[in-house]
């Protein structure tokens, strides 16, 4: 079985072209592992790839969830796999795309999820909307620090308590180790942060001339807000605001560049974290050549 090809990185550093030429190089086909790309109607804000980008590779799980529905990774995890096996089962190779961390190791990686509770999610969203997040935090880090330390939002603060309550685990047990689940071949794109930082400005501000505030406005209509997930994607807040009348459109554009930065940060710590991923000037002329070596030679670890 050959091994599965991941293009990682920075939001705005050419991953989705990048797997794009891979695929056109190694007769492939591309998994999309963005979990705001799910969603129908949110193209503008999150820069999905269109028809002409693709230049016919065949691309999946792009537009598989209306804007109500919650974006699973365990879902994904089974989506991804199963999708690595037929393309697999066909002859070519498959190439996950994407800047969601936890999502690539969710396909990649030995990862087990654990259930949901439904009463116990509602319990604990009451008493965020009751006392705020800061006794939530309190209760995590008294029973998993490690999680506790590493969770910036109230809704993954949520889930780790739900997890414990419903395991007497903590969540950070349910972390992978850094074991392929099968074969796989890590790509990084290498940036130069301060072009990053002034490619992003110059990105957000292209969605909004593309009509990005139209595209919130349709959403809006079409049920976002009553969304768990996708009213969190970068952009859609922030313009939902405008919206409401309690920001200005250079504001929401302001806030998103900030935002945005801020995420691309931390998407580079998370894969910076992994020794395993091999990372190339997102800039060389020979990038694509030189991924395609690796992913024909690279030494592949060992499965757990």
């Amino acid at each position: 079985m050959p091994p599965v090809i991941a293009v990682v990185g920075p939001t705005g550093s050419g991953k989705s072209d990048l797997a794009v030429s891979l695929a056109l190089e190694l007769n492939g086909e591309v998994i999309n592992a963005d979990s705001m790309q799910f969603y129908r109607g949110m193209d503008i804000g999150t820069a999905k790839i269109t028809d002409a980008e693709r230049r016919g590779v065949p691309h999946h799980l792009l537009d598989i969830l209306d804007v109500t529905e919650e974006a699973s990774v365990s879902d994904f995890q089974q989506q991804a796999r199963a999708l690595i096996g037929d393309i697999h089962a066909r002859g070519k190779r498959a190439i996950l795309a994407g800047g969601s961390g936890l999502y690539v190791r969710a396909a990649l990686d030995v990862l087990e999820f654990p259930g949901t509770d439904p009463d116990i999610r509602r319990r604990l969203e009451a008493e965020l909307d009751t006392a705020g997040p800061a006794p939530l935090r309190q209760r995590l880090e008294a029973v998993d620090p490690v999680s506790a330390g590493r969770l910036g939002d109230a809704r993954r603060i949520i889930r780790a308590l739900e997890v414990f309550e419903l395991t007497g685990r903590p969540f950070s047990s349910f972390m992978p180790a850094r074991e392929y689940f099968q074969p796989a071949v890590q790509i990084g794109l290498e940036v130069d942060r301060e072009l990053l930082r002034e490619r992003l400005a110059l990105r957000v501000h292209a969605m909004v001339d593309r009509g990005l505030l139209e595209e919130v406005r349709r959403l809006d209509a079409a049920g976002l807000r009553n969304g768990r997930t996708a009213p969190r994607a970068l952009g859609y807040a922030q313009f939902l605001r405008v919206l409401d009348g309690t920001s200005s459109l250079e504001q929401a554009a302001d806030e998103t560049i900030i935002a945005t930065r801020q995420f691309a940060r931390r998407q580079l710590t998370w894969f910076r974290a992994d020794p395993r991923v091999n990372w190339l000037d997102w800039q060389d002329p020979a990038l694509v050549a030189k991924a395609a070596a690796l992913c024909r030679t690279a030494p592949v670890p060992p499965l757990a």
